[in-house]
């Protein structure tokens, strides 16, 4: 079976719920998926909007994520270390997540979360790293990967 992944508060190419994005708590989504494939040995997640007007905007990287979880609650907290997992910086300047706020009157933004699953344990990044940095440290690590795809516009 192929990787998947799912989201309580959205299904694949709908709406995320205000309660997500800037103009609402600006909690990250509660994401879930089932068992790694052979040979991964952690998970990292990017999620980024291809819309933004200056090109891709980066909102949040969770990563050296163990193999053993399935899932992220709502509400990570914004530390750059939390619950096991580490975050990258955003595009907002700050670890954790930043949800959807596209320019009001931009039209729907695509906020894509591309979960990876990885052949190594660590991507052994410094703190401060930024989603790009765990983009390009993830990518010649990946064994499968899912993506679920949300819209937000204002």
């Amino acid at each position: 079976m192929a990787l998947a992944l799912s989201s309580a508060s959205f299904n694949e190419g709908n709406p995320i719920s205000a309660r997500h994005t800037c103009e609402g708590e600006d909690l990250s989504p509660p994401l879930r998926w089932e068992d790694p494939p052979p040979g991964a040995r952690s998970f990292a997640l990017i999620c980024s909007d291809p819309d933004a007007p200056g090109g891709t905007w980066y909102h949040w990287a969770v990563y050296d994520i163990p193999v053993t979880v399935r899932g992220l609650d709502e509400g990570l907290p914004k530390s750059a270390a939390a619950r096991g997992v580490r975050q990258a910086v955003n595009d907002f300047h700050r670890a954790g997540w930043g949800g959807p706020c596209p320019p009001k009157g931009h039209g729907t933004h695509r906020y894509r979360f591309h979960l990876l699953a990885l052949d190594v344990a660590s991507l052994a990044l410094p703190t401060g790293a930024h989603c790009r940095d765990v983009e390009r440290a993830a990518a010649s690590h990946v064994v499968a990967e899912a993506v679920l795809t949300g819209t937000f516009a204002r």
